[in-house]
């Protein structure tokens, strides 16, 4: 859930700045509708969708819709088909999967087939909305299918939420060789104070709001933090994280390489948290990892 862009959302927006207004007015007059709008808007990706589909994929690229849950997963691939182990990428909140178009392309160039995954409320895809769990099994779905269809999983590369998610989904035995963290956060509790904050919330109604979420999502926030997950997942792990992410602090990446046994971190400088991304020094790392032995 990068703060960045969806603070920058929160504000620039006179719509989005009145239903602040609304939103800390009505949880005093009427609890209950403030909470269920919260939650409504908590689960909306921001920057809006429509401004991601503007990517040009090119010749060499083709795009699969797979119908999931009451939306779809847009998954985009090579044309060339390949019998290569797979690299599987995902983008985190409120990004898409062009934002991986440079590490899909050096992964190619290694042999590898890489496969974007563009989730629900995203990009491409369906849907309105969108929240962390649901990350979380649209990997594990992806992941399975994918394997079914007779693909060996090499690599599972994830972006800051999606990374929250593929390390959850790690944690339950997703059947992958070796994992690539990206900037990823450590509590998604933390994210609801901060959201609370900028719309004025109270205490208690992001008390209800996150009680909301958890019963309908049938897990709790704690599930996805370092400290649960990490001591689960037993396959190789590399965690790249910069030191000056305003989005995810370096402590994050910190918290999740000291939760996993073995797990390498690569700290950064200068690069923030989406510029990674198209670093080659940190696409060297990811495809010098993806290919060790």
């Amino acid at each position: 859930m990068t703060r960045e862009a969806t603070a920058g959302y929160y504000q620039a927006s006179t719509g989005i700045r009145l239903f602040r207004m609304a939103l800390a007015t009505s949880q005093r007059l009427w609890p209950a509708l403030a909470v269920r709008a919260a939650t409504r808007l908590f689960g909306t990706p921001l920057p809006p969708k429509w401004l991601n589909r503007r990517t040009a994929w090119g010749p060499g690229w083709q795009a699969e819709h797979w119908p999931f849950e009451d939306a779809n997963l847009t998954l985009y691939l090579p044309r060339a088909e390949s019998n290569a182990p797979l690299a599987l990428l995902v983008h985190g909140w409120g990004g898409h999967a062009g934002q991986l178009r440079a590490l899909a392309e050096a992964l190619l160039q290694q042999g590898l087939q890489p496969v974007l995954l563009e989730m629900p409320a995203h990009g491409r895809s369906a849907g309105l909305a969108s929240n962390l769990p649901q990350f979380a099994r649209a990997i594990e779905y992806t992941a399975s299918r994918l394997r079914q269809q007779g693909h060996e999983l090499r690599l599972l590369a994830a972006h800051s939420l999606g990374a929250n998610a593929a390390a959850f989904a790690a944690s339950r035995g997703l059947p992958v060789e070796r994992m690539a963290l990206l900037a990823p956060p450590a509590s998604p509790r933390e994210y609801t104070r901060y959201f609370a904050h900028v719309f004025g919330l109270s205490e208690t109604t992001r008390s209800a709001m996150q009680k909301r979420i958890e019963e309908r999502e049938a897990i709790l926030m704690p599930s996805f933090e370092p400290a649960s997950v990490g001591p689960r997942i037993d396959v190789p792990v590399l965690v790249v994280h910069d030191r000056g992410d305003r989005v995810n602090p370096f402590r994050d990446g910190q918290a999740f390489a000291a939760a996993i046994a073995g797990a390498r971190l690569v700290a950064t400088d200068g690069l923030g948290h989406r510029k990674m991304l198209r670093e080659e020094s940190v696409i060297a790392e990811v495809l010098a990892f993806a290919c060790a032995p």
